[in-house]
């Protein structure tokens, strides 16, 4: 079946189709495109889609949206971004699903992951997601345009890097279900301080639909102040934590030999006892916001327990694999202080010598410093016998360590690989932690295909 038409994407973006044409997937990146895809060629600082064209109809695409007139099956628009917005509109115009959306500082991917296998253990082929990362204000719009009409429920990612942003996203989205997951230091060179951020998380309650539910962190310092810009737009606030008080609550929770953890949770009169098989406290709570969420949506709670003790770690988001005789838990795609201490908390609890190879946090402004040295305790409290510290922005900590375990501060990934060569051993559980930018990803695929 076709997702769209090019007489649908014609009318939804006010663009003029050059012929018939079917496509089935949605991409703005020629090298995602696949066979029978719309391919969106959109002109940016750094590059211009439409120099892609023949690329992306050599790897299949049946038609495109270009802004410049081309010989493969088009649709012509003034401009490709803003048709891709259009194309994002109507498609969530056109659907009947029942739409959550999910943000926070920590834990949104892996909460619309958990979300998404949740509700498709359920109603399995009947859940759109966004895929990867795609939270931001060309992400969400593709989305949503890949959306099928047909689809029961679809779970979506925000972000956000300054205030305003989600207030624009999630009038895109308009939600049935908004939950923020945690509200932490990020993107803190953008922000006055912490309730800065929790305002522009809170932007995300604007665009729920009528009738529509806040799922709030209870255990938040700022969960008052979420729950004052919920409350002029949901019919329901549902508050999730481990603090008595919650509505989603943890009654009991057991470590599992697994490393995952055993929950008893109260879900108002209810009471559900489920496996997560991701480890950490903060998975507990990320589970707690999501099965908030299924409930909102009247999915089977049954069934998203089983799912969530199925759940297995994402590339970049805690992901493990044996390197030889070695753990590798890659937690590489990004970090800030809370997801940095969470982490180093579930490396604790690993068997053998424990090895933190960890990138520079960025955007976190004029408090840079005091948050990298304030990791020194969360680490030695993981009982990190080794730490190999990556990027300018280290040193601070690197100081802090200094005399305390062994530690190599080197300024980029490149140095880091030489450097690991010389520190891993038979029997050690190393982490993989920094910010994407920091490109850790290639230290992890190093050891994933054994080349140090």
């Amino acid at each position: 079946m076709s997702l769209w038409t090019a007489a649908e994407i014609a009318t939804a973006t006010g663009g003029t189709a050059s012929t018939d044409f079917a496509v089935t997937g949605v991409a703005f990146d020629s090298r995602e495109v696949g066979p029978r895809d719309l391919f969106v060629a959109m002109k940016g600082e750094a590059s211009d889609g439409h120099r892609f064209l023949d690329q992306a109809f050599a790897q299949g695409a049946a038609g495109a949206i270009v802004s410049e007139p081309t010989a493969h099956p088009h649709v012509l628009v003034a401009d490709s971004f803003v048709a891709l917005q259009h194309l994002g509109r109507a498609s969530r115009a056109r659907s009947s699903a029942r739409i959550i959306g999910v943000t926070g500082s920590v834990g949104k991917t892996s909460a619309k992951e958990a979300l998404f296998a949740c509700l498709d253990r359920a109603t399995p082929g009947d859940v759109h997601r966004s895929v990867k990362s795609y939270n931001n204000h060309t992400g969400v719009p593709l989305s949503l345009a890949r959306m099928p009409a047909a689809a029961r429920f679809g779970v979506f990612e925000m972000g956000m890097n300054h205030a305003g942003e989600l207030a624009e996203l999630t009038q895109l989205v308009r939600p049935h279900i908004a939950m923020i997951t945690a509200i932490a230091p990020a993107h803190t060179a953008f922000f006055a301080d912490e309730s800065a951020i929790a305002d522009a998380k809170g932007e995300i309650f604007a665009g729920l639909e009528p009738g529509g539910t806040a799922i709030i962190p209870y255990d938040s310092p700022h969960r008052d102040r979420l729950i004052g810009h919920a409350t002029p737009h949901a019919h329901r606030i549902v508050t999730f934590g481990l603090e008595k008080g919650a509505d989603v609550r943890a009654i009991e929770t057991m470590p599992v030999s697994t490393g995952g953890t055993f929950v008893t949770a109260v879900l108002g009169t209810r009471e559900l006892s489920f496996t997560i098989a991701q480890p950490g406290m903060h998975w507990v709570s990320n589970a707690l916001g999501v099965l908030a969420c299924v409930d909102a949506a009247g999915g089977d709670l049954g069934l998203a327990g089983l799912a969530l003790a199925e759940l297995g770690g994402m590339q970049g988001r805690g992901v493990r694999f044996m390197a030889g005789e070695m753990l590798v838990i890659d937690e590489s795609y990004n970090a800030n202080p809370a997801s940095m201490r969470a982490t180093l908390a579930v490396l604790a609890n690993e068997p053998g010598r424990h090895v933190a190879v960890l990138g520079e946090m960025r955007e976190l402004g004029e408090r840079s410093d005091a948050y990298h040295a304030d990791l020194a305790e969360p680490i030695l409290a993981a009982r990190v016998e080794a730490a190999l510290l990556v990027g300018e922005a280290m040193a601070p900590l690197a100081a802090a360590l200094e005399g305390r375990i062994d530690i190599v501060h080197v300024a980029d990934t490149a140095a880091a690989l030489s450097s690991l060569r010389t520190i891993l051993a038979p029997g050690d559980a190393v982490l993989v932690k920094g910010s994407n930018g920091v490109g850790l990803s290639r230290l992890v695929a190093s050891l994933a295909g054994g080349n140090l």
